[in-house]
């Protein structure tokens, strides 16, 4: 049996295509898929929405894509327990259609403008991440604990803000914030460029209570091949660290499936 991934396109998405080779590469069929097409999303395994700009962002990050017809189907499936990963883009639409950190059915957090002493707007990097050892997910499956990934980000709205005093503390005590901000010894300080966009409490991603939709702005996809990491010799010839979250999909999958 093969694990399908449904790679969803918006009008103005541009990191499509390096996401369905990264779902390939982890050993995944998958398949780009249209925001207007009439495709049975129940015949897929998991969701992936990539970065971009949909609709050009308008109004605000990834808002008129969240109003979309087609979030709700994604919606239904992941109540089912499939797998949605929200890449930059994605993460800020995932976050305006309230599937994260999807504690209630109202807006709980808001992706706002980047804040750092050197750059106003948009700001591409490497930066370095690590999961919550704590909760295993559908994306860390294949993680070390504390292992440190280093990878990209690209955006200019990549701000985990709230303005719910209470919602910082439930997430945690949820252990929902699965990927945070670190230096390369896996060390979290709230400081730049550690902390690259001023995210509260160094968030990177975070996930949904049940751990089988996360939305993170870092893109794994860009960090799936060897030659695009940086200092990667510790790494030999095995694919680069970004691959281990699909590769972790993957495994989810399986488990689900029971194969």
């Amino acid at each position: 049996m093969t694990t399908g991934i449904a790679v969803i396109l918006f009008p103005g998405t541009n990191c499509e295509n390096e996401t369905l080779r990264a779902v390939k590469a982890a050993g995944m069929e998958g398949k780009m898929i249209r925001w207007n097409s009439n495709e049975n999303l129940e015949q897929y395994d998991g969701f992936i929405l990539p970065g971009g700009w949909s609709y050009e962002d308008r109004i605000r990050a990834g808002v008129i894509s969240a109003k979309d017809p087609l979030m709700e189907q994604i919606k239904e499936q992941a109540n089912n327990g499939k797998v949605v990963l929200g890449i930059c883009n994605g993460a800020q639409i995932l976050v305006e259609s309230k599937m994260i950190p999807g504690l209630q059915n109202v807006i709980q957090m808001a992706l706002a403008p980047n804040i750092n002493p050197f750059v106003n707007g948009f700001y591409c990097t490497w930066v370095n991440i690590k999961s919550n050892e704590n909760k295993k997910t559908a994306f860390n499956l294949t993680l070390k604990d504390n292992e440190v990934l280093p990878i990209p980000i690209a955006h200019a709205e990549g701000r985990f803000t709230t303005i719910d005093k209470h919602l910082l503390g439930e997430l945690i005590k949820n252990d929902q914030i699965l990927f945070r901000y670190c230096d390369k010894e896996g060390v979290i300080e709230d400081k730049f460029p550690i902390n690259p966009n001023g995210s509260l409490y160094n968030i990177a991603g975070i996930c949904n209570k049940e751990g089988n939709v996360l939305a993170m702005m870092p893109h794994p996809e860009r960090a799936s091949w060897q030659h695009q990491v940086p200092s990667m010799q510790s790494y030999g010839d095995k694919a680069a660290p970004g691959r281990k979250i699909f590769e972790s999909i993957k495994k989810y999958v399986k488990n689900q499936k029971g194969f």
